[in-house]
């Protein structure tokens, strides 16, 4: 007898269920459906219905071949129905549809409202914006009555959500207060609230962060929390005092977006076959370098999520913790209370770990128990700020560590940086400009006489010809020769270089340049990031 299985229990569970619904549909003479296409959702028949009203009855009026109808998960409900006529002011037929089905579509459907802050902005009147701040809403797409500063920030955030924005800037000038939304790495502006409300909004935000509202002399840094549905959006909050007022920075880390597996990353097949055999070695020293935003960060997580963690110890110290992996234990770097990267990492030896994630390695104490634990049986993965890989060789060596100890250790280096990806609809083809040639230097014959592509006007699938970042790597593993030139100490970023491409490594340019050719990203793009 074959003994069933969790998965086959859930399987035979929703098909029973999906069976009651047909079943009860067909009692009441409703239509059944179980899946909610984008065509069937109308925002602008939500505009009257509460996202909270919503989700407590079940209910979201949709269109139908043209005919307005309410997905209802009780097929013998009446009253929800009824109510539900009284908002958008007609009388829709109801159709059966799953629970879980429904909640879901009303996510998709609020999410996708037309709600900049831009229209409510010009709609608000003088004494509006001098509004103060009232208690924290959590969930963005509410919308129910709260007062105009609390609305405004909500809709600048959800406004920055869906734009994919990885940073908020609120800029006092004398005149204005200036909003600007950073997108695949860049800062665009938005439109700016009153002058009058800056006071409010800056509240409003300390308030949110649990900051002091009162201390305007001196930076902050908080963290608050906001969900989108059931999307739920960390938010780093920095303050500084300026000459017109306070400037504030919001990071948003939204959780579902930034933990990748790492082959949609980016990396070319045998960069990405040569990371992964690094980081499933039993010991030693593997190093992601980039400046700050080269996403670093998301890479290491990436490489732990593929690891089993139910099978070994992982256990990170970090500042901050941006995002909770599940099964790994992640300590928050404290160095006002004395628990720095150095010493966070010598608790965590005594903590019986496997694998090491040092969120950064920047002074030699660090440095120096790192390599200690890659010694002793320990695989240790941590970032440094360098801008190739065999710069991170030179960068450990000058924090302090002992050339035949790095030597000894050190397994590869993944060097990286971030580039905004063509949009597919408007890109054009173009041939090099004499000024990227010159740029490129040695590779310029790879393109001076093939296609390239340029980003095109912008179209509703972009922003200004670009959708979205792809990385470019350079993987540079340590072998005999590479691992005899570390244990001398004397060779220089030239020699090392060398030896790295000699044993295949490609630099970040030559990688750009494939992107370049396939189509993926500009020249323009890549002379900017990687030279």
């Amino acid at each position: 007898m074959r003994t069933m299985k969790p998965h086959d229990s859930n399987t035979a569970e929703a098909a029973e269920a999906a069976e009651r619904l047909r079943e009860a549909a067909a009692r009441y003479g409703l239509e059944t459906r179980f899946t909610v296409e984008d065509g069937m959702l109308d925002p602008a028949l939500v505009a009257e219905v509460p996202v909270d009203w919503a989700r407590e009855h079940r209910l979201l009026p949709v269109r139908l071949g043209g005919e307005v109808c309410v997905l209802c998960a009780d097929p013998g409900d009446i009253d929800g129905p009824n109510d539900l006529a009284l908002l958008i002011g007609c009388d829709p037929r109801p159709v059966a549809a799953p629970e879980a089905v429904i909640l879901e579509a009303i996510e998709r459907c609020y999410f996708s409202r037309d709600s900049s802050p831009g229209a409510f902005i010009r709609d608000l009147g003088t004494a509006e914006a001098r509004a103060t701040a009232v208690r924290r809403g959590d969930d963005l797409l509410q919308v129910a009555e709260q007062a105009p500063v609390t609305q405004l920030v909500n809709l600048i955030l959800l406004e920055a959500v869906k734009r994919r924005a990885s940073d908020i800037h609120f800029e006092p000038f004398e005149d204005r207060l200036l909003v600007r939304y950073r997108i695949d790495g860049v800062l665009y502006e938005q439109t700016s609230p009153p002058k009058a409300m800056e006071d409010a909004l800056v509240s409003r935000l300390k308030v949110m962060a649990r900051m002091d509202i009162a201390e305007r002399r001196l930076p902050q840094d908080g963290m608050a929390r906001v969900r989108v549905g059931e999307r739920e959006i960390d938010v780093r909050v920095s303050t500084v005092p300026v000459a017109e007022g306070e400037r504030v920075v919001l990071r948003l880390l939204d959780r579902a977006s930034a933990l990748l597996p790492l082959d949609a990353l980016g990396m070319a097949r045998e960069t990405l076959e040569g990371f992964r055999r690094l980081t499933s070695v039993s010991n030693g020293i593997v190093a992601v370098s980039g400046p700050t935003g080269s996403g670093k960060t998301t890479t290491l997580y990436a490489a732990l999520m593929q690891l089993d963690a139910a099978r070994r110890n992982i256990l990170t110290v970090e500042d901050p913790i941006e995002y909770q992996l599940r099964g790994i234990g992640q300590i928050q770097v404290k160095p006002k209370i004395g628990l720095t990267f150095a010493e966070g990492l010598r608790h965590i030896l005594r903590q019986d770990p496997d694998i090491i994630l040092v969120g950064e390695t920047r002074d030699p104490e660090t440095a120096e128990i790192a390599v200690r634990a890659s010694l002793t049986g320990h695989l240790v993965l941590t970032t440094l700020h360098t801008n190739d890989a065999p710069g991170a060789v030179l960068r450990l060596l000058d924090i302090g560590v002992e050339p035949y100890l790095l030597a000894s250790c050190l397994r590869g280096v993944l060097a990286q940086r971030l580039v905004r990806r063509l949009c597919a609809r408007c890109r054009r083809e173009s041939r090099a400009t004499e000024q990227e040639l010159e740029a490129l230097g040695a590779r310029a014959e790879r393109v001076r006489e093939r296609t390239v592509w340029r980003a095109g006007a912008g179209c509703e699938a972009c922003l200004e010809g670009y959708s979205g970042r792809t990385g470019l790597f350079e993987l540079m593993s340590v072998d005999a020769a590479l691992t005899e030139l570390i244990r001398t100490g004397t060779a220089g970023p030239g020699e090392l270089k060398r030896a790295a491409v000699a044993a295949g490594m490609t630099s970040l340019q030559g990688e750009g340049v494939n992107k370049a050719l396939a189509g993926e990203t500009s020249l323009a793009e890549v002379i900017a990031a990687a030279g």
